[in-house]
């Protein structure tokens, strides 16, 4: 029989606890410092709940936001000390009884302190969601294994009861394993061939690749194109630590690929060949993207050597260039070519991107690992469960296992009676809604806990890199052709990789003329994430790789890479419009062009006709994306950083004093013709406007700028108009391709670089997808240079 206060709606039996788990709360001494830890719980929690819902429900990624992690790493840094501090002070306050108690057991730890406690470690188990598994050192484990000792030190030497210290084990427990997995991640990624080792591995195995086979093939390539060329291709996507014979003063002596380890060796050409010959294969790959990913896995490693410092090897970019313009992009006139060359590249770049940021083991993804990590490490955790709950009840299981009910009051009476008995209280005790937040902070963290740990796996199970490991095991092993577990669960794979997959390239959309924020606020690239993004065009792909494709027919076609200049020229506009292209800085040029576009997008927009809707949407897409760069990506660009930089705060002192502090947050269309109508004025009336506009920016700074100075808005104005002009002259559809063509090729000339600075600008920005890094990848494997600018 449950006997009921008259005034309480709660069993008796629980007022003893519901008073204890309240009392931190009534002690008005502490009362600041239990009600702060709450809040930072609470907003802890919040962002933990909205990160795992949200990023789950959109992709399937396994990077996550950098400036998210960034941010909450900051957070967590401070987490630590800061809660135990808390911890201390709850521990002081009080201790609560329990059955262990009148056994001669101190006073266990009181209800807070321990519930503090499982937050402190509830955190430590969902830190690795902002940790980077990283393949190359070990700072971060070693702060890592910091943590979890201490919090070993508090579960060990300061709980008493059997029950409440075998609940807190279990969970250092599950925080030492992640730590465990984590340092074996790093020992073994980088003492493998396969990961650590596998850019000078790959280094030696193209030399040797090149040097027995390049000649033979030389006359077999020149008379195939498409996936006969494929076939034909050796590039290495798995097996090759199998040919590692010796290592050697220059990297590592490898083996031919003969038929005693052929086998074993997946290369793009038997990719090829089973595709075409093998029946599921074929059934599952009918638009040819598994073909195409496994592609992207061999040029991943082969430009993986370049982020690694590595020299390239001789005619390595002419058999590359060969493999992807004269084999995935056969046919020079299919825009589905373009689409699928681009979304190579863009694979190959999210391998890159998940190699060097992930936030889930999926650069090790293996069958043998998804055994092994997700299945038999679960089954020797539970093993080290039992063995320790064993332990708190002093080697008695039966005592041990009833302990953690009877100790565990959230366990003995139920988080819901609690929960309506702390209910009931509210309306006249404060304390008891506080009870109520910590509760359900507790249980949310639970939540996400288990939450995180399924999407772990379903994400590894769905990545890039597992789906690239079946197929070489599949195509390695003859006899998973005969395997039902195989046949089952690879279309179930491949089915929900197609649902769930986001592989569209997008370019970020930046208008120096539509700016909402004043021109004087500084930008950096952490607001980046403020800017929207707008897919890009498919006969922009198109027009990008026929570009490239001209640029690589030889002396009689040759398309130098310019800024604009031979664009301009083949269009017969070069005598009008080419001065625009005459500064040695691709930023001035960049803003110039961009400024001129925007003007032309307000006053002559686009008519309701394919091709020219086609170009304006070419040309006002790549203007607005290489106006972000500018912005917030300078160390993209061919110009040195400091001097882009430089550019574009010139800009928008310019901007700032030509359109006024009174007219800034007028409509985009009358901030136009306030820039037309000034640098109309300042060329009819000489210097006069000028001169008015130098003296409004800043008196100081335009003494010693006024005579080096470049005016890029009077400049983008003035090319504006002329491109008006022209429109009349020669039609605004002429003029809207002539736009599209000057960025296709800007575009691609701002690309190619070999520099450091700019290969490390890349690899800082590749978990941010960039459209920029894609080309450039492509442009590296294609053996593209970009010559100096001259005038």
């Amino acid at each position: 029989m449950v006997l009921f206060n008259h005034t309480n709606p709660c069993p008796l039996y629980m007022s003893s606890y519901i008073r204890n788990l309240t009392s931190s709360y009534t002690n008005k001494s502490n009362d600041s410092t239990m009600v702060s830890s709450s809040v930072i719980m609470f907003v802890l929690t919040g962002l933990f709940f909205n990160l795992n819902l949200f990023s789950g429900v959109s992709d399937v990624s396994t990077i996550l936001n950098p400036k998210v992690r960034v941010f909450l790493s900051t957070l967590l840094s401070v987490f630590l000390p800061v809660m135990s501090y808390l911890f201390s002070e709850a521990k002081n306050t009080g201790s609560v009884s329990s059955p262990a108690t009148r056994s001669g057991v101190a006073d266990d730890l009181s209800l807070r302190a321990g519930m503090i406690l499982a937050w402190m470690l509830l955190v430590e188990l969902l830190r690795k969601k902002v940790d980077e598994i990283h393949m190359r050192g070990y700072s971060g484990t070693i702060q890592r294994a910091g943590r979890v000792v201490w919090l070993g030190n508090l579960v060990f030497f300061n709980i008493g009861s059997a029950g409440r210290k075998a609940v807190f084990s279990i969970l250092w427990i599950l925080c030492a394993t992640k730590l465990v997995q984590r340092v074996a991640f790093t020992v073994v990624g980088k003492r493998s061939y396969a990961h650590g080792k596998n850019p000078r591995l790959i280094s030696s195995y193209m030399a040797e690749m090149l040097e027995n086979h390049h000649r033979q093939d030389d006359v077999e390539q020149a008379v195939h194109v498409g996936d006969e060329l494929l076939k034909r291709c050796r590039f290495i996507i798995m097996g090759e630590e199998k040919l590692v014979e010796a290592t050697t003063v220059d990297g590592y002596k490898v083996s031919k690929i003969n038929p005693s380890n052929g086998s074993c060796i997946v290369t793009i050409g038997k990719v090829w060949e089973v595709a075409e010959e093998d029946k599921l294969f074929t059934s599952l790959d009918k638009e040819q993207h598994l073909k195409r990913i496994c592609l992207s896995f061999a040029l991943y490693k082969l430009l993986r050597r370049r982020f690694e410092h590595l020299p390239a090897i001789t005619d390595e970019a002419r058999t590359c260039r060969d493999i992807i313009l004269k084999g995935l992009y056969s046919d020079g006139g299919s825009e589905r070519n373009a689409e699928a060359l681009f979304q190579v590249m863009s694979d190959e770049v999210t391998f890159l991107s998940e190699y060097y940021h992930s936030v889930v083991p999926v650069v090790l993804a293996s069958p043998s690992f998804l055994l092994v990590n997700y299945f038999l490490l679960h089954i020797l955790v539970m093993a080290l469960c039992f063995m320790t709950i064993t332990l708190c009840g002093n080697g008695d299981v039966k005592y041990a296992f009833s302990s953690i009910r009877t100790d565990n009051y959230t366990l003995r009476y139920g988080i819901p009676s609690i929960i309506f008995c702390l209910v009931s209280r509210v309306s006249y005790s404060p304390a008891a809604f506080f009870s109520i937040v910590d509760l359900c902070i507790t249980v949310l963290l639970f939540i996400i806990f288990f939450y995180e740990e399924i999407w772990e796996l379903f994400v590894f199970l769905l990545s890039n890199w597992f789906m690239v490991s079946l197929l070489c095991n599949y195509i390695a092993k003859p006899h998973w052709h005969e395997s039902t577990i195989f046949s089952w669960s690879f279309p179930v794979i491949t089915w929900l990789r197609g649902k769930m997959s986001d592989t569209n390239l997008r370019l970020k959309q930046f208008s120096v003329l539509n700016i909402r924020w004043p021109v004087n606020i500084p930008l950096f690239a952490t607001f980046s994430f403020l800017v929207k993004a707008e897919l890009v065009p498919s006969n922009l792909k198109e027009s990008i790789i026929e570009y490239l494709v001209e640029h690589d027919r030889g002396a009689a076609n040759y398309t130098p890479l310019t800024n604009g200049r031979s664009a301009l020229q083949r269009n017969g506009l070069s005598n009008r419009l080419s001065w625009a292209c005459d500064s040695d800085s691709v930023a001035e040029v960049i803003l110039t062009w961009h400024i001129a576009t925007s003007i032309l997008e307000v006053k002559c927009a686009p008519r309701s006709r394919g091709e020219e809707v086609a170009s304006s949407k070419v040309a006002t897409r790549l203007s607005k994306y290489c106006a972000y760069l500018v912005a917030f990506h300078p160390e993209l660009l061919p110009d040195y950083q400091e001097k882009a930089e430089l550019v574009f705060e010139d800009m928008k002192k310019e901007l700032r004093g030509m359109i006024g502090l009174r007219e800034y947050f007028a409509s985009l269309g009358a901030r136009v013709d306030k820039i037309l109508l000034d640098s109309t004025r300042a060329e009819e009336a000489g210097r006069e406007v000028e001169v008015r506009i130098q003296r409004e920016i800043d008196e100081e700074e335009a003494a010693g700028l006024q005579s080096d100075q470049n005016k890029v808005v009077m400049n983008g104005a003035k090319l504006g108009r002329s491109l008006m002009a022209e429109a009349n002259n020669i039609g605004l559809e002429t003029v809207w391709k002539v736009l599209a063509d000057v960025w296709t090729e800007l575009v691609v000339f701002i690309v190619p670089s070999n520099e450091e600075e700019r290969v490390k600008g890349h690899e800082e920005a590749l978990v941010q997808g960039e459209f920029i890094t894609v080309l450039w990848a492509l442009t590296t494997h294609i053996g593209i240079s970009r010559r100096p600018t001259t005038k």
